[in-house]
């Protein structure tokens, strides 16, 4: 065992042993549950009406992950921990909100144009700390053995935070060859012409078969539907034929394919090898995928965006006869993932503040989960990925340094440059066209008030110093000529 898995388990039991943080009721109901294995599947760029049992149009075929659907409890109200890549997965592995480990964006943090950032942003951090005990170094404290195969770009290399196998992940965002040769870090190329996303699922499998006599905790975080749009071209073509005319929406739509067939076959395997019953089946998304105009939503916004297209995702949760079927409206968030697991697999808890809620009594039907507000903290710029079709607050960034809160049906978003303030109540208003900040001062003011509370509760950095490089003029300017294109189109 190697010296750091050591020491997290030597924190975690002496943690213990001064003090669970588990309630008597949360323990008497894990002692009444079998370890279950864990396979949770995390798709890169994947929008939340991306798959065909939620989509807008019929393009897109994922009988697979349909057939999980119905499976499963699927989340209709499922949020990432933050709208981008990174920082993301730092809020699942940590369990921990972005302002206590400090990864907010795929770095640097000043991006656009110098001119139009008004505030200089905070400095991002690349990767979490070996110091963050991860999910997986908790679940190895119940005998869990845990394998990555794919993305993990959070810095170290995972078999450094937890992971006893670790295939192709390393500090790398994205592959830009999805066949092989793949030139990626901790994998070998396969032969000529492979496809990375099945390659990937072989490996899976692999090991889930070799490892299957104690409990397993498998992550496959997917590169795919990430950029670069790749795929075989029969598939590119059948999306063509079926009326997509723009060859990388119809090669987008292949991959989502190419990757349905490949959850396929984990689901497959996990019933060949007797080992579907006793498997807790994750599938969820990073963050918001792109817009495309071949797939409408009726979500705000997109990828690095904080309405709702930037940040709500599909989620399924399959445990047979443990889990019943159905669809949920309750909100949650990645960072639930951390408690819940630890608590399913009879884990030791961390010595560190998790900051998503134990699902486990809500997904076995026991207990539905109490009311509470979900937050993100972004105090860094993104520039625009397609002004014209972004949806963003203007057409220069898709999100400009600031928080949000959600709230009930209540959602309020706070932007640093000037303190100004959106609300919009998503029941009535799901792609967040109406803001309503105006009508309501009194519900501005208490969840004004909630967000500055927890802005200081994590510590989250403020940005306050203004950039000598902003012209007001020029951000106006660039501003203008944009919308003034989009009116002609």
């Amino acid at each position: 065992m190697k010296l750091r898995t050591l020491l997290v388990t030597f924190t975690i039991a002496l943690t213990a042993a001064c003090g669970s943080k588990q309630t008597p009721s949360n323990t008497a109901m894990a002692a009444d549950i079998a370890q279950p294995n864990i396979m949770m599947i995390v798709i890169d760029d994947l929008g939340w009406s991306d798959v065909g049992y939620n989509q807008t149009t019929d393009y897109f075929e994922t009988p697979n992950i349909d057939a999980l659907a119905q499976q499963g409890l699927v989340f209709d109200q499922a949020y990432a921990g933050a709208a981008n890549c990174a920082p993301s997965r730092a809020v699942l592995m940590s369990g921990q909100y972005g302002p206590r480990h400090g990864v907010y964006t795929v770095s640097p943090s000043a991006r656009g144009n110098a001119k139009t950032r008004k505030l200089i942003p905070i400095k991002n951090t690349r990767g979490i700390s070996t110091g963050v005990v991860t999910i997986a170094e908790s679940l190895k404290t119940a005998g869990y053995t845990t394998g990555t195969f794919g993305k993990w770009h959070l810095g170290a290399d995972p078999d450094q935070q937890g992971f006893d196998v670790n295939v192709a992940g390393s500090h790398q965002g994205m592959t830009f060859h999805y066949f092989s040769p793949y030139e990626l870090p901790n994998i070998e190329d396969g032969p000529k012409g492979e496809y990375l996303t099945e390659r990937l699922t072989t490996e899976v499998i692999d090991w889930v078969k070799a490892s299957k006599d104690q409990p397993f905790f498998a992550y496959v975080p997917y590169y795919t539907v990430h950029t670069p749009y790749q795929a075989v071209v029969d598939k590119v073509n059948k999306y063509h034929k079926k009326g997509i005319k723009s060859k990388r929406e119809a090669t987008y739509a292949a991959m989502v394919e190419h990757m349905d067939d490949n959850v396929g076959r984990i689901i497959d395997m996990l019933a060949a090898e007797g080992l579907a019953d006793n498997t807790v089946v994750i599938f969820t998304s990073d963050n918001g995928g792109y817009r495309m105009s071949s797939f409408p939503t009726p979500l705000r916004g997109g990828k690095g965006s904080y309405y709702d297209g930037g940040l709500r995702v599909p989620l399924i949760v399959r445990w047979p006869e443990k889990v019943k079927p159905g669809l949920d409206h309750t909100p949650v968030i990645n960072a639930d993932f951390y408690p819940t697991l630890v608590h399913l697999t009879k884990s030791q808890q961390p010595n560190q503040v998790l900051d998503g809620v134990d699902l486990t009594a809500h997904l076995l039907g026991q207990q539905k989960i109490a009311q509470r507000d979900l937050f993100w903290h972004f105090p860094v710029y993104l520039q625009a990925h397609h002004a014209l079709t972004d949806q963003g607050q203007d057409p220069l960034f898709r999100t400009r340094p600031g928080s949000a809160i959600r709230s009930g049906d209540w959602k309020l978003i706070q932007y640093f440059e000037n303190n100004e303030f959106e609300l919009y109540n998503l029941a009535n208003d799901l792609a967040e066209q109406h803001n309503l900040a105006s009508e309501h001062l009194d519900k501005v003011a208490e969840l004004k008030a909630k967000l500055k509370a927890w802005q200081q509760q994590t510590g989250a950095d403020i940005p306050t110093q203004l950039n000598p490089e902003y012209d007001a003029d020029v951000n106006q300017q660039l501003i203008d000529k944009i919308l003034a294109k989009k009116e002609r189109h």
